[in-house]
């Protein structure tokens, strides 16, 4: 391998030290029009290979942009699709690393099923190893499809571009008026780009979520020794219910949350935690955002959006898939109300009941605040599947806001009429204590103890096994 590339330098960066073993270091281009046959090829545009990252597996290549641009062809695809045939007979990650010109247009038609195979490959890796890119160059038109076909999605914040139609392209703009290949459309307004950060920060992320999945989608190693007390109790938890991130970092082991697509419906969070050493998927509703500095940042209605509902649907699925266990955190009072969510919130908001109810990893919910309505029962209820729901004692579980009930109820009659009425109806329909008469909460807890009875009930899970109905696979 050269060791002055910068596609070389990167896989350096990434792996552990002196770990990284080169595939087809001599492959070159097989084809001659436009007499490609002269130009120097050194492995085809593209560094690949294996090494390990904390001592886990891993399968990279990485596209080396100072030979025809990083292009596709044939031979460079044909180093791709072998390393992931390698990673699915041997069950580890690939890891991409992007900077390419694309299709490579000497190679026409060749380059053409270049892509089509690698799309293939990407999708039969599906749901068995996890895939991960990340862009540090150019990755437009087809290639595209390529970080959007993985896991996650990591994109350097200044030079890298991703697009399948280039922003002059598109009708009625130019990059100037809205950059539609940059890291920050692509994270905050598409939702396909899971990380951004400067080339150091986004190698170092890459470490970090690999040691937190599973190598594959059997054979799980990601268990690690817990150092953190399991009965730790934190009183500062009864103050997170709106910031549902700083929630999830509290109860983690040694407070630990890799959060994803956090920039992308920011009133959901997805992301990543151990709980006494075993990872868990977590997904949350948030209406506030607070920073380290502990002052209020943004605001949002406590509700579903249908980003929220992608977001989140996509994530319980791939956790679903490589058997980690969900954890969810409740605070939600409806769906968002407005012409614009309403033409995809019924269909968002089926994808994520879909992927709740399908899922069948161990999966707990805790009602922290509000949970009103359909709304509630979306969020990994009882109804939907969830192996053990507890509340905090202020949680509220109902139809809706008790007030809002006794107006109808009441309707017509006095003031006092309608606050005897909401109180008796905050008493008997929306309490926690009403919820759990009803057995939809196993047990009201106080927010300080969330830690040892989330770990708890994952620890009587561990052996879940749910058989569902046969089928090729749901339609929703």
């Amino acid at each position: 391998m050269s060791t002055t590339s910068q596609a070389s330098q990167r896989i350096n960066a990434l792996l552990d030290d002196n770990s990284f073993v080169e595939i087809g270091a001599m492959v070159k281009a097989r084809s001659t029009d436009f007499n490609l046959k002269q130009t120097e090829t050194p492995s085809d545009g593209c560094v690949t290979g294996y090494g390990v990252i904390e001592g886990n597996l891993v399968y990279v290549y990485s596209q080396d942009a100072s030979v025809l641009g990083g292009s596709i062809g044939e031979m460079h695809a044909k180093k791709i699709t072998g390393l992931y045939d390698l990673a699915m007979k041997t069950g580890a990650p690939v890891i991409g690393l992007i900077d390419s010109a694309g299709l490579r247009l000497q190679e026409a038609t060749d380059a053409l099923n270049a892509f089509g195979e690698i799309y293939m490959k990407q999708t039969l890796a599906s749901g068995v190893i996890p895939q991960i890119t990340a862009v540090f160059g150019t990755c437009g038109g087809g290639l595209a499809l390529v970080p959007a076909l993985t896991d996650f999605t990591f994109m350097e914040g200044k030079k890298a571009k991703l697009f399948v139609n280039a922003p002059n392209a598109l009708a009625g703009n130019e990059i100037s008026k809205c950059n539609t290949s940059d890291a920050a459309f692509q994270s905050e307004e598409a939702g396909l780009v899971d990380f951004v950060g400067e080339e150091s920060e986004i190698l170092a992320q890459i470490r970090n979520l690999v040691c937190m999945l599973p190598s594959n989608n059997e054979d799980d190693n990601s268990y690690v020794e817990c150092m953190d007390d399991l009965n730790r109790t934190d009183a500062s938890l009864a103050a997170c219910v709106g910031d549902s991130s700083i929630a999830l970092s509290t109860i983690a082991d040694d407070r630990l949350f890799i959060e994803v697509k956090a920039a992308y419906a920011k009133e959901m969070v997805t992301g990543f935690m151990k709980l006494n050493g075993m990872t868990v998927g977590a997904v949350a509703n948030r209406s506030e955002i607070y920073d380290e500095n502990g002052q209020k940042t943004a605001s949002f209605d406590a509700a579903l959006s249908p980003e929220g509902c992608d977001k989140a649907a996509e994530f319980v699925n791939f956790c679903d898939a490589f058997n980690i266990p969900v954890l969810t955190l409740t605070n939600v009072n409806g769906f968002t109300a407005d012409k614009c969510s309403e033409k995809r919130i019924a269909k968002a908001a089926a994808r994520l009941t879909y992927a709740f109810a399908n899922a069948t990893v161990p999966k707990v919910n805790v009602v922290t605040g509000m949970a009103y309505g359909s709304s509630y029962v979306v969020m990994n209820s009882k109804a939907l599947g969830a192996d053990i729901t507890y509340c905090w004692p202020d949680a509220k579980i109902g139809t809706m806001d008790a007030r809002l009930a006794a107006k109808i109820i009441c309707d017509g009659q006095g003031a006092d009429a309608v606050n005897a009425c909401a109180k008796e109806y905050e008493a008997l329909q929306t309490s926690a204590a009403s919820a759990a008469g009803r057995g939809y909460v196993d047990t009201i807890i106080e927010p300080a103890d969330t830690r040892k009875y989330v770990i708890g009930a994952f620890e009587m899970l561990f052996t879940k096994r749910e058989d569902r109905p046969a089928k090729k696979h749901g339609t929703v």
